[in-house]
């Protein structure tokens, strides 16, 4: 059986007392004991002889038997020359408990995975940042696309300033294509506007003026696209 040779509390609030008992080491601090052989009063002033005291012959024979004295026993001890009591022999006294040392580790956890996150965040924005540079860099470099005329777009619906009453009287006329404006003549144009009611003889000017940069690739590819999008939308 370890037995240990410790202080028991007792007094009230804030007044303590303790006896010096000598206990088995798996009993609790102020439950049953074997031996009470002294007494320590930390109220009384250190240069009082009764702040502790303790029975030397009691003492020594318990030690002679292999009974260990905690750490404030032994400092006790020491002064009445009963053991050879060094400051700091307790290295263990400072280290936080187990379950401190647990919520310590859980908390230096936290802050690594916390940190973790942080710098996968900043780099995942940086790349973002990056990639949306260069892609704003290579959309700044390329020239702008010319618009390519085929059959496929070849329709008068392109065409600004031409609405679908508009196009469904030219369509009657037989114009359906960029192709047929960009090639009628000045008189031609003239009477088309008449007879589809644009009210202004140089209305169909300006479509034939449309026309023509569309077959020439004048006009960017963008813009018809648009063009052909509004249309879709509206149709």
């Amino acid at each position: 059986m370890a037995i240990k040779i410790r202080l028991a509390r007792g007094g009230s609030k804030k007044r303590p007392y303790y006896s010096v008992v000598v206990a088995d080491v798996r009993s609790p601090r102020d439950g049953r004991f074997i031996e009470k052989i002294g007494a320590y009063n930390p109220l009384l002033a250190k240069d009082n002889e009764k702040r502790f005291h303790v029975d030397e012959e009691r003492a020594k024979y318990w030690l002679s038997v292999g009974a260990q004295p905690t750490d404030r026993v032994a400092r006790y001890l020491k002064n009445v020359g009963l053991v050879d009591w060094k400051a700091g022999e307790n290295p263990n006294k400072a280290k936080p408990g187990k379950k401190a040392q647990e919520r310590l580790a859980e908390q230096a956890q936290k802050e690594q995975d916390r940190k973790e996150a942080e710098e996968a965040a900043k780099a995942e924005a940086a790349e973002a940042a990056k990639a949306a540079a260069e892609a704003e860099k290579e959309a700044a470099a390329a020239p702008e696309a010319a618009f390519e005329f085929s059959d496929k777009v070849d329709d008068i619906v392109l065409l600004d300033g031409v609405g679908d009453a508009t196009a469904d009287k030219l369509r009657e006329e037989g114009v359906t294509k960029l192709t047929q404006l960009a090639e009628m003549s000045d008189e031609d144009l003239a009477a088309l506007s008449e007879k589809v009611g644009a009210g202004d003889k140089y209305k169909s000017q300006e479509w034939k003026e449309q026309a023509q940069e569309m077959i020439s690739g004048k006009e960017p590819r963008a813009d018809v696209d648009k063009k052909l999008a509004a249309k879709m939308m509206a149709g």
